[in-house]
């Protein structure tokens, strides 16, 4: 099949080593960044936040959270350009969803009026709270659409990346305590270019399970 998104998913794949001298253009990261903020997220929720890594300063302090943990994923947090932490809100709160409805009165999307309607929606994330309010699970799931798209916006802008679940939640929520502020970091997307002499997956085929076992068109 040919067409640009197939070719973007058929060349993207996981970098295993990273150019440390090359650094994604601020033109590009600009797409990047604001291509992940227009992510899509139940009833536009958008419980997350997203902090990059860019500073040498910032790189130290990821660096050292894989102490414990991971190591195999380290050396990506010097060597790559950027690092991107996915966070989720563990407890989206009504307070939370209040902010989106007034950007959507503000962006003229909601009528001023009918405020208090727009919190109707607000019942899928009773749904999937407990009673102690915590819902991560509901706002994690949200954050993996955002990273998805992160993904394959920057292999359309010919920029690696490397989606690492293997990162230490507890030591990042320790080290960037200030920055998340309650939020929680389970994944984070490395992004640069890959070393053309050392990363053996670049030159791997792309192995996937055949569409007539995946797909079930009824």
């Amino acid at each position: 099949m040919t067409h640009p998104i197939i070719t973007d998913l058929a060349s993207r794949y996981t970098t295993k080593k990273y150019d440390a001298t090359k650094r994604v253009p601020a033109t590009d990261l600009a797409v990047l960044y604001e291509a992940i903020r227009l992510s899509p997220s139940s009833i536009n929720s958008q419980p997350w936040k997203f902090i990059v890594i860019e500073s040498d300063e910032a790189k130290a302090r990821l660096h050292s959270t894989f102490a414990n943990k991971f190591q195999f994923n380290q050396p990506h947090t010097k060597a790559a350009s950027h690092t991107i932490l996915f966070a989720y809100n563990p407890q989206y709160t009504r307070e939370d969803y209040a902010t989106v409805i007034d950007a959507d009165i503000e962006n003229g999307r909601t009528p001023k009026e009918n405020r208090e309607h727009a919190f109707g929606a607000f019942a899928f994330v009773d749904l999937n709270t407990d009673v102690a309010g915590n819902n991560a699970a509901w706002t994690k799931a949200q954050t993996y659409i955002a990273l998805g798209n992160a993904m394959h916006t920057a292999a359309r802008l010919g920029i690696d990346s490397t989606p690492m679940e293997g990162v230490d939640a507890e030591l990042i929520g320790d080290v960037f305590k200030e920055e998340l502020n309650g939020f929680i970091c389970d994944v984070a997307l490395a992004i640069g270019y890959h070393d053309l002499s050392e990363d053996y997956n670049a030159t791997l085929p792309k192995s996937r399970l055949p569409k007539e076992q995946v797909i079930h068109v009824l």
